[in-house]
């Protein structure tokens, strides 16, 4: 394991959330959000409005820049961000995850503690150098990102749709030869 699970299950959450904003773009309704947030079990308070909604969406802009950054530009962010909010650490348990640290109260709008868990996972791949860790995918008609948590650094795709798509065409390349 690279990072600490929860600093993990932050970015995995994060790049997943950047990339739904990738043509089409799979995070426009209410409904999608709240599938979203099931699958990474986020806590605290959901307002279930267009403006929550609106202001999860704002927010992929800033994620993506942060994720993809190189290690000092992502130092220099996430101290950007961490000026913008009150922090409140604590250590929390729920659902099945153990001990581990939240930042900002459950009462905070979505954006915020989205942002911030991200912010906080990101504190992390810094410290022990591993931004390399945090890619653009490799397909040329793709910008999606890609968080390589495998040991041998290998994953070089967002999807399996791209990594299948390149597969493909590179066996096509081979046989035409």
């Amino acid at each position: 394991m690279v990072f600490a699970y929860d600093s993990e299950i932050a970015l995995q959450s994060a790049v997943e959330l950047v990339n739904t904003a990738e043509d089409p773009d799979t995070l426009t309704t209410a409904a999608e959000l709240d599938d979203f947030l099931g699958r990474w079990s986020y806590t605290g308070r959901r307002d279930r409005t267009r403006a929550e909604l609106d202001a999860v969406r704002a927010v992929r802009p800033r994620l993506r820049e942060l994720l993809v950054a190189e290690r000092d530009d992502a130092a220099g962010l996430v101290n950007g961000m961490l000026e913008e909010v009150s922090l409140r650490p604590q250590l929390v348990r729920h659902d099945e995850y153990d001990w581990h640290l939240h930042a900002v109260d459950y009462d905070d709008p979505l954006a915020e503690r989205i942002l911030v868990e991200t912010v906080m996972a990101m504190i992390d791949v810094v410290r022990v150098d591993e931004t390399s860790r945090l890619s653009v995918c490799a397909d040329d008609t793709c910008e999606g990102v890609v968080l390589d948590l495998s040991r041998n650094r290998s994953r070089r795709y967002c999807s399996t749709a791209c990594g299948n798509r390149n597969a493909v065409a590179a066996y096509r390349a081979r046989q035409a030869r």
